[in-house]
């Protein structure tokens, strides 16, 4: 079933970058040379598709992106919310949140994020260091952006539960074997999660989890009526990946999929995947 158009869409999930002014470490190889080079926000398509609100996620771990963020969105109306990083381990991480909030556009800092899925410990986010230092993102009214591995799920549903006060998001439902089409162990990891009051997850980056050449809808959808299942429409949010999601799939394709995925579902609740959790959860304007 395929679900009327959706309008007045929050884009819970893109990315920005100036390779003149910071260098992307992560692109390389032959198979990301298509994106490495500038994205900017003028070049983001998602206007044109019907979106009004976007969450900007970083990139890397380098302290002075999030400012950068902080400072576009502060000149932005499409912007309404950063996703930044911060050390988490840092001794005075909740004085470093603070001074982000200082910062022109910091009334957006909507929440933070590392790069779990490149730590080779896989329970990194259970570090007495990680811990403090999510509890500060607690303490400070921000989420945290769960960056993982399917593999890590288990890690972060352990976290999760020890910190029901931190609402932790899952980025691109914690990336599935879409390619391979293998369920498990992703689905039971995602449904321990999900079974925890204090977590949402994102529909995004699944193209790219896919196989980018010959991917199908009938190959996410099985992915995507798990997650529906576990978390329900209030707790899923839409996100493009953008422009990141440009290796498989272009805007337009990608956000007609998530609408075709979600096409069974009623208005309400696709007012909540497109726009509804991700103004609650990031606290948007």
């Amino acid at each position: 079933m395929t679900g009327a158009a959706v309008t007045g869409i929050t884009d819970a999930h893109h990315h920005v970058w100036d390779l003149g002014v910071r260098d992307q470490d992560w692109i390389t190889g032959q198979d990301l040379a298509p994106i490495r080079r500038d994205f900017l926000l003028d070049d983001y398509p998602g206007q044109a598709a019907g979106v009004t609100a976007t969450v900007v996620v970083q990139t890397v771990t380098v302290a002075a992106e999030t400012p950068e963020l902080l400072a576009l969105a502060a000149d932005s109306d499409l912007i309404a919310g950063v996703v930044g990083w911060t050390d988490l381990t840092a001794p005075d991480v909740a004085d470093r949140i603070a001074a982000l909030r200082d910062l022109p556009g910091g009334q957006k800092l909507a929440g933070l994020r590392h790069q779990v899925q490149s730590e080779p410990d896989p329970r990194w986010l259970l570090r007495p260091g990680v811990l403090r230092g999510l509890a500060a993102v607690a303490a400070a009214g921000l989420v945290y952006d769960l960056v993982i591995t399917a593999g890590q799920l288990g890690a972060a549903a352990e976290v999760a539960a020890a910190l029901p006060d931190l609402v932790f998001v899952l980025d691109h439902l914690g990336k599935p074997r879409i390619a391979a089409g293998t369920l498990e162990p992703w689905a039971a990891g995602l449904r321990r999660l999900a079974a925890l009051p204090n977590t949402v997850a994102k529909v995004s980056g699944l193209v790219t989890e896919a196989d980018w050449h010959r991917w199908r809808l009938a190959d996410l959808r099985p992915f995507t009526d798990i997650a529906l299942e576990a978390f329900g429409p209030g707790r899923l949010m839409y996100g493009s990946d953008w422009p990141v999601c440009t290796l498989a799939a272009s805007y337009q394709e990608v956000l007609a999929a998530a609408q075709d995925l979600t096409g069974a579902l009623s208005s309400a609740e696709r007012d909540a995947v497109f726009s509804g959790t991700a103004a609650r959860t990031y606290r948007l304007p």
